[in-house]
């Protein structure tokens, strides 16, 4: 992935009946770090009273055992943020608290609402008031409206009004709830320890704080868990899923199961072995962009039998923030992320493997500072996915369709612009081959073809997929 181009969705957690909920809750926020960094938040409860705790950085910047401690009960939600609709402000953090007539409750959104505009302005005109301008307030309003007589109820009747993207979790003083929309587009799993059951959008969460897998949330399914253990009903009609099919090629952790217990890291090696297949190019070594292109590296250099190598070097270390010094350095963005290893480049053809190439300014850096600094004979680019010709809507934070470079210009115009000898990518059907049961998955990114309804006009040069 170009490191500056895409960011990762929301990753969000929940526990119910565990003494330690608010600890293992920071604990599984912390293992899904990687789908937002820009604000965390959690929400307990004692059984009568939803206790808050939230703040702008990285969950281990947020929480301390003092901050921990004011987060009593053995129930727990929590949220990690980047901004997919609203600002990076502390009040567009998560998880929402509110206050209506059957009590309180708290909210974790991971997705987009496509409908969420014209959900909000008819609230607004029955006297609505919002405080943040998330997507995900709108759900707090729909229910709190909502003249159902129990808070289940009324959270049906929300869920039922809305489109788009939506994982949710629900803390109430008494009960945990977690609903998934109807397409299943990104990944919720339930699993168990010490008695105790959690949920989380990855299984990486799980590995961290010793628990056990049980399945997935299904789409449309709501999971009700409180003091008589848990229930599952069905909250939305579900008869098509679009599960995202980026979450296998970039934003997922590699050891993450998803979508059914399939391992990511797994499905990354198959990627870049079909790419191998389709693609192959006479060369010395195959290298990685760092981090995520390592699997499917790692599947193209077996499929080729050319030599793997870590040719580019990260800084894991560099933080939110850095000072760029005010005498100009070349390519400094890049390199103060990644470093070409000479040794390993030094007059060799390259094949330079990646996910995927959004905008195409980064790998147009990354491949002039292999040939200049790593000093190669030869740059052969392969990117693991398809072409990305479209904008997400459900969730993930995407460029404006005139920034992806794909969506205007042909494939030999990109091997240009980042100054390749060579550019190829994973053809569709390519990827289709790989991933199980591929009807189920959403591709609009790669042919504009879009499954789920928006609200009102849809947007530009838009082929919408209905089912």
């Amino acid at each position: 992935m170009n490191i500056y181009d895409m960011k990762e969705e929301c990753g969000i957690f929940g526990i119910y009946g565990h003494t330690e909920a608010a600890n293992m809750a920071y604990l599984g926020l912390y293992a899904q770090q990687h789908r937002g960094q820009e604000g965390a938040g959690i929400c307990s409860s004692d059984g009568a009273t939803l206790y808050l705790e939230k703040s702008l950085g990285y969950v281990s910047e947020i929480f301390n055992e003092k901050r921990l401690k004011r987060l009593p009960g053995d129930s727990a939600i929590g949220h990690n943020r980047y901004s997919t609709a609203g600002g990076n402000a502390i009040k567009n953090v998560q998880p929402i608290m509110a206050n209506f007539s059957l009590g309180s409750l708290a909210i974790a959104h991971n997705g987009n609402l496509t409908n969420a505009q014209a959900l909000k302005e008819g609230l607004e005109h029955d006297g609505a008031i919002f405080q943040s301008i998330a997507d995900s307030e709108v759900i707090v309003h729909l229910i709190a409206h909502s003249r159902a007589h129990t808070a289940e109820e009324k959270i049906i009747e929300a869920v039922n009004q809305i489109q788009g993207a939506f994982s949710l979790l629900i803390l109430k003083e008494d009960a945990l709830i977690a609903v998934r929309d109807s397409f299943g587009v990104r990944p919720m799993c339930l699993g168990t320890i010490d008695g105790a059951y959690v949920v989380a959008s990855e299984t990486c969460a799980f590995d961290l704080i010793g628990a056990a897998y049980i399945r997935d949330i299904e789409p449309g399914e709501m999971v009700i868990i409180n003091k008589s253990g848990i229930n599952s009903l069905r909250a939305i009609r579900s008869t098509k899923r679009a599960h995202c099919a980026f979450e296998f090629i970039y934003f997922s952790r590699p050891d993450s199961h998803i979508f059914g217990g399939t391992n990511v890291h797994s499905i990354r090696k198959a990627l870049g072995k079909q790419l191998s297949i389709e693609s192959y190019v006479d060369a010395d070594v195959v290298i990685p962009v760092p981090d995520s292109g390592v699997a499917a590296t790692i599947g193209y250099a077996n499929q080729s039998i050319i030599p793997f190598d870590f040719g580019l070097v990260r800084n894991h270390y560099i933080g939110r923030t850095f000072i760029e010094p005010k005498q100009s350095i070349r390519h400094f963005g890049v390199k103060i992320k990644l470093n070409p290893v000479q040794s390993i480049l030094r007059g060799k053809r390259v094949v330079v493997v990646d996910d995927s190439i959004v905008r195409g300014t980064t790998s147009k850096k990354i491949v002039k500072m292999i040939r200049e600094v790593g000093q190669a004979a030869e740059i052969h680019v392969r990117i693991s996915s398809p072409c990305t010709i479209s904008p997400c809507f459900y969730g993930i934070d995407t460029p404006t369709r005139g920034e992806l470079i794909a969506s205007s210009h042909h494939v030999d115009e990109i091997r240009k612009y980042i100054t390749a000898d060579s550019l190829s990518y994973l053809s569709f059907e390519g990827l289709k081959s790989v991933l199980p049961n591929p009807e189920d998955y959403c591709y609009a990114c790669f042919n504009n073809k879009y499954p789920i309804r928006f609200a009102r006009e849809e947007p530009a040069q838009m082929e919408l997929f209905l089912v």
